[in-house]
């Protein structure tokens, strides 16, 4: 069974595309640009027809209410931080949702996906991640559920926020240790030199790697990165605000399908946009 979930993943051409839509998930007034209306970002994006949406329990429905046998997979969110504020609260979390395979089964997801989050000096964040990942990794085997686990190496919060870190050194051991956790897809953040993403691949045992797609950039920027990752041997890519906040999302969207299953350049797809 989990095969076959991944095949709804994974495009014949062994690439996926997954718009990530979860970011309500976190209670940041920053994170709900392009997405106030959920039903019509959803729908927006879905009509694309990108691989997957990954979306927390709420709002999956409304994917998986969509009629008919061409909707993206759904890639359940199934856990809640909140790690991603300034100032950071007092004390911080990461939760999993309850059952949360239970829950996938339910909204017919093709895989779960959680936190492997490692904020400066804060040891307990991490701790509470790694028995997440510990708890999900037995019961995923148990159901046959696909399991993405991202790992992500976050900058001082004082910095500004949510900051990734893009230091090739502290993100090789965490994606290693993701697979070591059983993981069966990582979902890494880039690094600051793209032309280096091929130790991040290398590190990951021969698990698929899709790329996190960070802040918003421009559309050459976005395309140019991503045509990059996939020479690099990325199997594809996680984007969310690079779409969901973007003046034409669809059009993004096939874009970056493109990219991701047909080769195509930065230049193609820029002007297939412009078409």
């Amino acid at each position: 069974m989990k095969q076959a979930r991944m095949n709804r993943l994974f495009a014949p051409s062994g690439h996926c595309f997954d718009v990530a839509i979860d970011h309500g998930m976190f209670n940041e007034t920053s994170f709900l640009g392009g997405i106030e209306n959920m039903t019509k970002s959803i729908h927006t994006v879905a009509k694309a027809a990108p691989d997957a949406i990954q979306l927390p329990p709420g709002t999956a429905k409304i994917l998986q209410a969509i009629p008919g046998k061409t909707r993206p997979a759904l890639v359940l969110r199934t856990d809640i931080a909140n790690v991603y504020g300034t100032p950071l609260p007092a004390t911080l979390f990461s939760e999993v949702i309850d059952r949360p395979v239970e829950q996938a089964l339910t909204l017919d997801a093709a895989c779960v996906v959680v936190n492997l989050l490692l904020l400066p000096n804060q040891p307990e964040v991490y701790r509470a991640c790694i028995r997440n990942v510990n708890a999900l990794k037995r019961e995923c085997e148990i159901y046959g559920m696909p399991l993405m686990v991202e790992p992500l190496v976050m900058q001082d919060n004082a910095k500004g926020g949510y900051m990734v870190d893009g230091n090739i050194d502290l993100i090789l051991p965490l994606v290693r240790q993701a697979a070591e956790l059983g993981a069966d897809i990582i979902k890494a953040d880039p690094c600051t030199h793209v032309q280096d993403y091929h130790r991040v691949i290398e590190i990951a045992q021969g698990l698929p790697v899709l790329v996190r797609g960070g802040g918003r950039v421009s559309d050459s920027e976005i395309l140019s990165r991503t045509v990059e990752l996939m020479k690099q041997g990325a199997k594809g890519i996680v984007y969310g605000r690079n779409v969901v906040q973007h003046a034409r999302p669809d059009a993004i969207t096939k874009a970056l399908m493109a990219v991701v299953h047909d080769g195509v350049s930065a230049d193609a797809a820029l002007a297939m946009m412009e078409a």
